[in-house]
């Protein structure tokens, strides 16, 4: 059966007991992975845990973790710790995040954060292989730091949330995946290959390198709300300069000239306007199961193997995660 994940926006109107219940929908309905973001508010891992302690099979990444905000130590420690919590289940997904974020956010300086990520990768694989690491890099240096018993005793997979080309080979050279996100359909056999190119600049075999991503996904009869909520989410990213770029670089300039245009707050009707149909079909789905799920198939054939549904919300958030799990379920129960 095909691989199908589910997105978590660790949106602070779930209760615990919310974010738990769809963990077990999930499970009971066949996903293979749940991820959970990570940004302002609650930290991904704390969420994460309590869905690990209400399932039992279900995978459960960090959709990401932010790099900058934490040490490799603490990483590794934190990743170990969820691995034995859920019985290995645990996939650490890591990412770059943004200057604004973690300058403003963190007191902390945006400095070589390809290097950064690559020497993090480095420390923490071996500290999760139970090794002691001293390592000088370019941008992080740890002598004789060690996890010891609390290592892990199989393998824990490591992603890379990749946008651009940089960052695609980097997951191709370093890690066990890469994690896409906001990528047009036309873009993707793009994105793939500088995942293989970078792998096989490394010398590895570019079939090891999951290629997983999320897909925005409205699931519903109301395409008119359905596409509302899509235009809304996109201009939301687009108010970070990070991502307008990456919209830019990838074909949609018009639509980042009228956002700009308009913008003077993410929730600024005219910025979610400028949201053209062409874009809103090329990074994400609305329309009924069978649409979403016809779409999730095409995206499979295009090489994105490991696919995460991301639920656009229309009206209540529960019901429409819950809802959107029903229908594009692998086990249909």
């Amino acid at each position: 059966m095909a691989f199908l994940g589910l997105r978590l926006g660790n949106e602070t109107q779930l209760s615990v007991a919310d974010i738990q219940s769809l963990g077990v929908q999930a499970e009971e309905h066949g996903y293979d992975e749940i991820w959970m973001t990570e940004g302002a508010g609650r930290d991904s891992l704390t969420q994460l845990t309590a869905i690990a302690t209400a399932t039992s099979r279900i995978g459960l990444g960090t959709g990401i973790l932010p790099m900058f905000g934490r040490s490799p130590l603490i990483t590794a420690m934190s990743s170990a710790g969820l691995a034995a919590v859920c019985n290995d289940r645990f996939i650490l997904g890591l990412g770059v995040g943004n200057r604004p974020a973690t300058e403003n956010g963190h007191g902390l300086k945006y400095e070589k954060p390809i290097d950064h990520l690559r020497d993090l990768i480095q420390i923490v694989r071996g500290l999760l292989q139970g090794e002691e690491v001293s390592h000088q890099g370019k941008a992080i240096t740890v002598s004789q730091v060690t996890l010891g018993p609390a290592a892990p005793k199989v393998k824990l997979a490591i992603y890379i949330a990749a946008l651009g080309p940089r960052m695609l080979e980097l997951a191709g050279e370093v890690a066990d995946g890469v994690l896409l996100s906001w990528t047009a359909a036309h873009y993707l056999p793009q994105a793939i290959q500088l995942v293989r190119d970078g792998a096989k600049k490394a010398g590895r075999d570019p079939s090891e390198v999951e290629i997983s991503g999320y897909l925005r996904v409205a699931v519903t009869d109301d395409i008119a709300a359905g596409r509302a909520g899509l235009q809304q989410q996109i201009a939301r990213y687009s108010s970070s300069t990070h991502y307008q770029n990456f919209f830019r670089s990838t074909g949609f300039e018009a639509e980042m000239v009228g956002a700009e245009t308009a913008r003077d707050h993410a929730d600024n009707p005219a910025m979610a306007a400028a949201i053209g149909e062409n874009m809103q079909e090329e990074i994400g789905v609305v329309g009924p199961a069978d649409v979403c799920l016809a779409r999730i198939e095409e995206l499979r054939n295009m090489g994105l193997t490991k696919l995460i549904v991301a639920p656009i919300a229309i009206g209540d958030l529960k019901e429409s995660y819950e809802s959107t799990i029903r229908a594009l379920a692998p086990h249909q129960i």
